[in-house]
């Protein structure tokens, strides 16, 4: 069985929405999910040493599993320097490009991974993400929570370009192991 890691951002915790969804579809794949909660305060977040710090808290989950998948968001990122010490694929939500530990972290990385971020978040780097993994979903006017302008809807339905773009990023590299059914036509469902 798959063993897959969810790492929270900084300021909410693994059940999110967008790592809760994330996290969902690994489990409908058949992976056991290992929802990280940050055991104490973290150092400040835009200082080199908080790669170590969440080296810390993730590096023991880590190697309590069979080589997992890591989905992180936003602080999680800085575990980047593990997936690639340990060679494990990763679905990095908003990751913070802009940090040069994360993005050195990223270059090294000879496992697959995903990028998702938004034009309207600092921390988001769209050249540099291409120039990193050829699996990137760039959302148009989106901030770092993901939220695009307009009515609530419409992040909501960026939730779901994110969910469809970690599904074909699964089936892209063939996580784990098998492909998932195809979907029904709409007269099925």
């Amino acid at each position: 069985m798959a063993d897959t890691v969810v790492i929270p951002g900084g300021r909410f915790g693994p059940y999110a929405p967008l790592l809760m969804y994330a996290g969902d579809v690994a489990e409908q794949r058949g992976a056991t999910i290992h929802r990280h909660s940050w055991s104490r305060e973290f150092p400040p977040h835009d200082q080199p040493e908080i790669e170590s710090w969440v080296a810390g808290e993730i590096g023991p989950v880590i190697d309590a599993g069979a080589a997992p998948l890591l989905i992180g968001k936003s602080l999680g990122t800085n575990a980047a320097s593990l997936a690639a010490e340990k060679s494990l694929p990763a679905v990095w939500l908003t990751p913070l490009l802009t940090f040069p530990w994360v993005a050195d972290a990223l270059s090294r990385a000879t496992a697959p991974f995903l990028l998702v971020g938004g034009t309207a978040d600092e921390v988001w780097d769209g050249n540099l993400a291409r120039r990193l993994s050829p699996h990137v979903l760039e959302v148009e006017g989106a901030n770092h929570g993901m939220y695009v302008p307009g009515p609530l809807t419409e992040s909501v339905a960026v939730l779901g370009q994110v969910v469809a773009a970690i599904e074909d990023f699964l089936d892209a590299i063939g996580w784990p192991g098998w492909k998932r059914a195809a979907r029904p036509a709409a007269s099925q469902w």
